[in-house]
């Protein structure tokens, strides 16, 4: 696989000096920022988008609502607070709205669109660092916490999808061990001149 595929300028990460990053699942009461961190990552409030951003961030939040509330038996949502190391405790930051600095999900996908004995593969989908926190390793740790919990449901290889002009999301995961798997191509992105889907995979040790 060629690197240069997924180059994109470098940014070096800024990890900061009193305080780190703790993972844990997500919980019911996280519903409120995780919807504001997954809408302020995903929509643009620019133009028109800023009169329909309320009923997007809604939107979001039902979703999510829905999923954590399935108990799915492989599905999990992480997210990602920020804690001081020096006093070993929650760092609220002054608004405790802010102490959730990111997320992500996994869930198992099936490669037919029927069901098939061993086709299922862990999916990671809705990866989001609040602007605050990002390159910072929050989202690298959200990451390795999913390729840890496939590894507990005994799976070896682990995927996602990316847009093709996401620079630096591609660039995340490349030096995250994920390769090109395919580029998926339709008539409507075509058309309407819109940034292919990349779905990526990393193979993972189950040792």
């Amino acid at each position: 696989m060629n690197p240069s595929f997924f180059s994109s300028p470098s940014h070096q990460q800024q990890t900061p000096g009193l305080s780190g990053f703790s993972i844990r699942v997500a919980a019911p009461n996280d519903l409120t920022q995780l919807a504001d961190i997954l809408a302020m990552s995903f929509h643009s409030r620019e133009g028109f988008v800023e009169w329909v951003y309320p009923v997007l961030r809604l939107g979001i939040y039902e979703d999510l609502k829905n999923r954590l509330r399935s108990k799915a038996e492989h599905y999990i949502c992480l997210v990602a607070e920020l804690v001081s190391r020096e006093e070993g405790t929650q760092n609220y930051r002054a608004h405790r709205d802010q102490r959730i600095t990111g997320t992500v999900e996994m869930a198992l996908r099936s490669r037919f669109p029927w069901q098939i004995p061993n086709s299922d593969y862990p999916y990671l989908s809705n990866l989001a660092v609040h602007p605050e926190y990002r390159r910072q390793g929050v989202a690298q740790q959200l990451l390795s916490n999913c390729e840890e919990t496939a590894r507990e449901w005994g799976f070896s290889e682990i995927y996602l999808h990316v847009l093709e002009n996401n620079h630096a999301a591609r660039q995340l995961y490349y030096q995250a061990g994920y390769r090109l798997q395919q580029a998926d191509w339709n008539w409507t992105g075509w058309l309407l001149g819109q940034p292919r889907r990349l779905f990526l995979r990393k193979q993972i040790s189950l040792s």
